[in-house]
């Protein structure tokens, strides 16, 4: 079993950030991933809030950091950390899908996954019109209606990108007011992008693709059908933690991961950093966290 310095799980900006500095300390270190690429950053359309860069995507930023990364630590992909166990000697198992691994500290930065509405006919049409990422599905819908459902960034972020592509995109939000930051909210209003406010989906509809859905208006007490090739949801996310849950770290009442200022869990060896850790959600603070999770560690291994 091959021993490390530390183990980072999840090879998004926190766990990428941790790797490089990580490496530039001298640690020995290796990222496991459990998909190909890194989840949910992959999905981000477009930002204009990454310090040095005026417009880039998730999937781009994401290829620019793991390269660099990957200059100090090796990451490998397809690889589920399935459990963690502290031992007496101040050493950590990990057990992935593949293997084991021995290691003196672990950075836990899994991040969260898209919540689902959980209505009826949303499992059934995911991938025949019930998509979760803009850029990955949006260019199959083209020319088409298809509904946005949420009220945040993301949902004000695809919106945009899937009007940029040629998409007719109404919103649909379950308040009157949305959540996104005041400069996404004008630029829908430039764009002219139509939003249904004050009701949610209870249902889609369709035969062997998405149809229509059944919009209930809390305010009005009433129900619509609305015709749709498309429904893209982006209602918020919840946090990817079964790997800490089973090694007994704690947990808030949402099952995001307890840390103090240094991202220490409650278990000595044990750090957390971005989006798992819940809070404010922005790639910045994930990258900061990485950055402080892979020192804390560097210090605590050299006491």
């Amino acid at each position: 079993m091959e021993e490390y310095d530390l183990v980072i799980v999840g090879a998004g900006p926190a766990g990428l950030t941790a790797a490089i500095y990580a490496g530039r300390q001298g640690m020995k270190t290796i990222i496991l991933e459990m998909m190909t690429g890194a989840g949910s950053g992959y999905m981000v359309p477009a930002m204009e809030n990454y310090p040095g860069f005026e417009m880039i995507s998730g999937k781009n930023l994401l290829e620019i950091m793991r390269r660099q990364a990957e200059q100090h630590v090796p990451i490998k992909n397809m690889e589920e950390v399935k459990k963690m166990a502290p031992l007496d000697d101040n050493k950590i198992e990990v057990t992935t899908s593949q293997g084991q691994y021995m290691t003196r500290s672990v950075i836990i930065s899994t991040g969260s996954r898209h919540r689902r509405l959980k209505v009826p006919g949303e499992v059934e049409f995911v991938g025949r019109g019930v998509c979760y990422c803009a850029t990955c599905d949006g260019p199959l819908y083209q020319g088409k209606n298809v509904l946005m459902i949420g009220g945040g960034n993301a949902a004000a972020q695809e919106a945009l990108y899937l009007d940029s592509i040629g998409c007719k995109v109404t919103m649909v939000h379950r308040r009157d007011q949305l959540r996104a930051e005041n400069y996404l909210q004008e630029k829908l209003a430039e764009k002219n992008i139509s939003i249904i406010w004050d009701s949610v989906v209870e249902e889609i509809k369709g035969d062997i693709v998405v149809e229509k859905v059944v919009l209930y208006n809390r305010k009005a007490d009433t129900k619509t059908e609305v015709e749709t090739s498309g429904v893209f949801i982006a209602i918020g996310e919840e946090p990817l933690n079964e790997a800490a849950k089973n090694a007994g770290v704690d947990l808030d009442k949402a099952g995001y991961i307890l840390v103090d200022k240094f991202q220490r869990t409650n278990i000595p060896g044990i750090y957390a950093a971005g989006d798992i850790t819940g809070g404010i959600k922005q790639w910045v603070v994930a990258c900061s966290e990485g950055a402080v999770a892979a020192l804390s560690a560097h210090e605590n291994i050299m006491d």
